[in-house]
């Protein structure tokens, strides 16, 4: 069990972290050593969230935790699906013994993780995922880290879901500014057609929309060429400027 000042050094620690300037994964894995530097039992640790429905462990410590997950997984059964289904801490004080599990602890003892402890992630009241620390020896973990864990395990929730919300955020950015990028790209590409041809703005577009269809290409990657294409002819001089 560490002491006050070590805890509070790993909740500073999850209270600045930038999600900004990392991948969300990167993030998890942070929150995932903080765990293992809190709490003196624990040997590694990983984090599973929910992805569209399905979990997946989206950062660890060590590679060793990875085929104890995916034997949940697999199974569909495992403390660290329970722990997010059911919001509540999960202990496994010996792999060896423990009967609710069995394809989990058949990895677990094949890792050579002897015991383990699943923390709910929670926010307004719903299971985010689950912090899950493991353990090469039998009884690492204690009800006072069980205490500490659920208020790490509290922290790391806030961070998961600024984490999550931002890049949603900058994902979703990313898609509008390539969407006005392509609309840009596509009017160029109507005016080419429109000066050269003597077409309208509609029937301008509707040629676009036929050669995509031809090509089965984007229509953004029909415009683009249109518009490259004329750049380099009137760079060479072969076309006037229009």
């Amino acid at each position: 069990m560490p002491d006050g000042d070590e805890f509070a050094e790993t909740l500073g620690a999850l209270a600045r972290m930038l999600v900004a300037v990392e991948e969300l994964d990167e993030t998890l894995s942070r929150i995932a050593g903080l765990a293992c530097q809190a709490l003196d039992g624990c040997d590694m640790a990983g984090v599973t969230l929910l992805h569209d429905g399905k979990p997946a462990t989206t950062g660890h410590t060590d590679d060793a935790v990875l085929p104890i997950d995916r034997a949940q997984y697999e199974a569909g059964a495992g403390p660290c699906l329970d722990t997010y289904r059911e919001l509540r801490v999960f202990r496994v004080d010996s792999t060896v013994d423990d009967t609710r599990w069995p394809a989990f602890s058949r990895a677990a003892v094949g890792c050579g993780v002897l015991s383990t402890m699943s923390l709910p992630l929670i926010l307004h009241d719903e299971g985010l995922g689950a912090l899950n620390l493991y353990a090469r020896t039998a009884g690492a973990f204690t009800g006072d880290d069980e205490r500490l864990g659920l208020v790490l395990a509290e922290q790391a929730s806030v961070a998961v879901a600024n984490a999550d919300v931002y890049w949603r955020t900058r994902q979703l950015t990313a898609q509008l500014e390539q969407a006005l990028l392509s609309r840009d790209v596509i009017g160029q590409a109507k005016g080419v057609l429109m000066a050269r041809e003597g077409f309208s703005a509609d029937q301008a577009f509707d040629v676009l929309r036929r050669a995509s269809q031809r090509s089965n290409r984007k229509l953004r990657e029909v415009a683009d060429e249109i518009v490259q294409s004329t750049q380099r002819r009137r760079a060479s001089g072969a076309e006037p400027p229009g």
